[in-house]
């Protein structure tokens, strides 16, 4: 159902005006009293009016609970949420809109802008070039759809409670969604644990089993995980996504100034390419596209950082903010560094293109926090998601107890046990984006959001 035809509705069953005040912490968002309807409105939010359009369905039963409020029209459900959360040891609706970007920055840059090279060699650079705008402004609209879906629905916590409700509220739906999301998760953790692997072997000189690596990259992933909020950890994904400019920054100016990249001359002189090149198969060019959609692709977790923000709101600020920086870094990086290194020479990620050991590795190592990160993040995402379906309502949510802790820690030991696996089965950068690409993105990243 479209979200579109209610744009000029006002905000129905989600508050009726009470002044909502809290024992300490941030105040929840402010809003209008309409005596006369009876309803109560954000300001600000979505349309010039302060209006952001009525509800697609009711309150899903699961999210019926304590600090959900329920479907009746005076229950404010956001600022509920924030009230009765303020004497809690674990608050959830603590994240500015800065630290929201700090997560999104660390999602989106990451190490798969050192794909954008390898797609631009099969795509051309024109045509790459072109793609990764199109697909930014694609991802940058759905994700503004998604927002506002959640403003109309404060009470959703994730993807899967999205899913149902587009869906007729259907239980199945909701089931399926979250199979999807989960090994959607789980595979980019073991993505990170198969790159953290490749780090540690290049980095040693291969001094250890590439296996006996991903044992060492998924329990040091498995430590750094353990935070229980997103405001935790999102001071460690700005510093993630820093060191990570700081990795393609070097990485790009390495490429341009060594002599020659890794393996010259032995496939002929550099050759560059403003198109593809002649013989250039389907499958091919599909996996240089689905690349490129996997770096930018990342509304499957947008539902869980707006689930945790202070004020929902401030969301655009942070995308815009993000998308704008993703087109400047990823087209820079991808086209400067395969310039260099051209179609005969490129690999992915594009560090194995550089020819100086030296550059190689110092360019890599900066790339550290981000390999282990960005799997945290995901894995973060995960868990909450079992953990609150689990414990929603009790005492082991909200507070420290050895119950809720353990079984935090039990969840992230078995994503991480299957992120391992992953990492085993499909030993290969490349491949197995353009696998979790085909599998996932196309769907949660255009499918998903249209139905919204």
């Amino acid at each position: 159902m479209a979200l579109d035809q209610y744009s000029d509705l006002p905000v129905a069953e989600l508050g009726n005006g009470t002044d909502l005040k809290q024992k300490g912490g941030a105040s929840p968002p402010e809003y209008d009293t309409r005596e006369k309807e009876g309803i109560a409105a954000p300001r600000e939010v979505g349309h010039g009016d302060g209006r952001v359009g009525a509800r697609i369905a009711p309150v899903l039963p699961h999210l019926q609970g304590y600090d959900f409020g329920d479907t009746d029209a005076g229950s404010d459900i956001l600022g509920k949420q924030i009230e009765l959360e303020s004497g809690n040891a674990l608050q959830y609706r603590t994240c500015s809109w800065q630290k929201t970007a700090g997560l999104l920055f660390s999602e989106y840059i990451c190490l798969a802008i050192m794909s954008f090279p390898y797609s631009y060699s099969i795509l051309g650079l024109v045509p790459g070039l072109i793609l990764t705008v199109v697909i930014a402004a694609l991802v940058l609209y759905t994700s503004l759809v998604l927002w506002e879906f959640c403003l109309r629905h404060p009470e959703v916590r994730d993807v899967c409670d999205i899913g149902q409700m587009l869906f007729w509220g259907q239980t199945w739906a909701w089931y399926a969604t979250a199979v999807m999301f989960i090994l959607n998760n789980t595979f980019i953790q073991g993505l990170h644990v198969l790159v953290s692997a490749k780090y540690l072997n290049t980095i040693t000189n291969h001094s250890v089993c590439t296996v006996g690596f991903s044992a060492i990259a998924t329990i040091i992933c498995l430590v750094c995980s353990l935070p229980r909020t997103f405001s935790a950890l999102s001071k460690l994904g700005t510093a993630s996504a820093f060191f990570t400019f700081i990795s393609v920054l070097l990485a790009t100016i390495f490429a341009a100034i060594e002599d020659h990249p890794a393996l010259y001359p032995s496939m002929g002189e550099i050759e560059v390419l403003a198109v593809p090149a002649k013989g250039t198969t389907f499958v091919a060019g599909m996996s240089a596209f689905l690349n490129i959609s996997y770096t930018f692709i990342g509304q499957i977790t947008l539902p869980s950082f707006i689930a945790e923000m202070r004020d929902p709101r401030d969301f655009p600020k942070a995308l815009w903010a993000v998308t704008i920086a993703e087109i400047i870094t990823f087209g820079l990086v991808g086209s400067i560094v395969y310039a260099y290194t051209g179609t005969n020479y490129n690999t992915s990620p594009a560090f194995g293109s550089l020819g100086n050991e030296v550059y190689k590795k110092v360019s890599f190592s900066f790339m550290i926090p981000t390999l282990i990160f960005l799997g945290v993040l995901y894995a973060s995402v995960s868990a909450r998601f079992i953990f609150f379906r689990i414990f929603d309502g009790t005492v082991h949510k909200t507070s420290h107890t050895v119950k809720g802790w353990s079984a935090w820690i039990g969840i992230l030991a078995c994503t991480w046990l299957g992120a391992f696996i992953i990492a085993e089965v499909i030993p290969f950068f490349s491949d197995l984006l353009s696998l979790m690409s085909s599998l996932f993105d196309s769907f949660f990243g255009f499918i998903f959001w249209g139905v919204a």
